[in-house]
């Protein structure tokens, strides 16, 4: 049997959400609009209103005021049972005492399907996430990756419009995360599923999104694809969420054409101006983009022609990358370098140079 899907739109038009009579705001008129076959993901730090989001569009949570539709239809004041939505739960939330085709069956034997009916689609679902076979197998008996399939593949029998995922890679170690993130990707892409991902970790959101919708005390600060997330922050909050950034005060100098030339603490840089205009302004350096250069116990002539200078505090070897903590003019910077080959070791003075790519421009306030 081969399941099918009809993937819906979610749209939230001036959605709000209170809580202890209104005394508590939770969601503040957010509106964002997802298309059918997209992986949006939710992406904030904890208390920003993204997994309230999620559970409205399940239906466990409702609207304080404003409008939710799922596939063009008004669901705001519908129970969960009546949305055409699954969700992957952080828990997993198997049963215990149950098979593991039986779990992934549940949905579908309390919603009145025929036991043969059932039994073909949860051995389908399995085969989708790559379980076929394991179905006589308590959940015990799983690892937890494995458990995690258990869990998505319970969400695909039922078909959804929208399919949801509340951190569903929480419990699971770090390789396993990339691994498993992976195939939900793939698995989403496979078969057209519009779905909605909660997260608060920013490389998995930047790893398996089309879009990413960043939640900041109860509101969207910035939504967008995870490049235009990542190299064009609308704010100091988005650099430093989305991948690690380094703000440091700066000034712009001069507009020229589509550039604006950047004073970094004496070193000029040139980069896209935004629509900012000349004054101070702060720039968002990603920890790649800082080149250093060991002044001690020679200068080389690059290093020397190196206007902004500083001193390594602390040097850590991580395999592929040595992390850097340096002090600067321009305050203290996080720096990744990938020559590992060719270490500076902390107590040592450096020439600091950038690179273009990895700069943004960000607005003071």
């Amino acid at each position: 049997m081969t399941l099918k899907y009809r993937a819906g739109s979610v749209v939230f038009e001036n959605v709000t959400k209170t809580y202890g009579r209104g005394s508590v705001l939770a969601i503040d008129n957010v509106s964002f609009d997802i298309q059918p076959g997209e992986l949006v993901t939710l992406l904030g730090p904890s208390g920003c209103g993204k997994t309230t989001t999620l559970r409205m569009i399940a239906g466990l949570e409702h609207a304080s005021s404003g409008r939710i539709l799922i596939g063009g239809k008004d669901v705001t004041q519908l129970p969960a049972t009546d949305r055409d939505v699954s969700m992957v739960f952080q828990s997993y939330a198997l049963f215990p005492h149950m098979s593991v085709a039986e779990n992934v069956g549940y949905g579908l034997s309390v919603s009145g399907n025929s036991k043969a009916e059932t039994r073909e689609k949860a051995e389908e679902g399995l085969r989708l996430v790559g379980l076929a076979g394991y179905g006589d197998r308590l959940p015990s008996e799983l690892s937890g990756g494995q458990q995690q399939r258990v869990a998505v593949a319970r969400a695909l029998v039922l078909e959804p419009e929208v399919l949801l995922l509340d951190e569903p890679l929480s419990n699971l170690d770090a390789k396993l995360r990339r691994h498993v993130r992976t195939e939900i990707r793939d698995l989403q892409q496979e078969l057209g599923l519009t779905a909605v991902y909660v997260t608060h970790d920013q490389e998995e959101a930047l790893a398996v999104s089309d879009r990413i919708i960043v939640m900041n005390n109860a509101v969207i600060a910035q939504q967008g694809t995870p490049r235009e997330l990542y190299e064009q922050p609308a704010s100091a909050f988005i650099a430093d969420f989305i991948g690690d950034a380094n703000l440091v005060e700066a000034e712009i100098r001069e507009i020229s054409g589509d550039y604006a030339v950047v004073d970094l603490g004496g070193v000029t840089q040139e980069l896209p101006h935004r629509g900012y205009r000349p004054g101070p302004i702060r720039v968002a350096v990603r920890p790649d983009a800082v080149q250093l250069t060991a002044l001690d116990p020679v200068p080389t002539a690059t290093a020397g022609e190196m206007s902004l200078k500083g001193h390594i505090t602390h040097a850590t070897y991580l395999g592929s990358q040595m992390h850097y903590s340096v002090d600067t003019p321009l305050g203290p910077l996080f720096v990744i370098d990938g020559l590992i080959d060719t270490p500076i070791a902390a107590g040592r003075d450096v020439g600091i140079g950038f690179s273009r790519r990895g700069l943004a421009l960000v607005p003071k306030n």
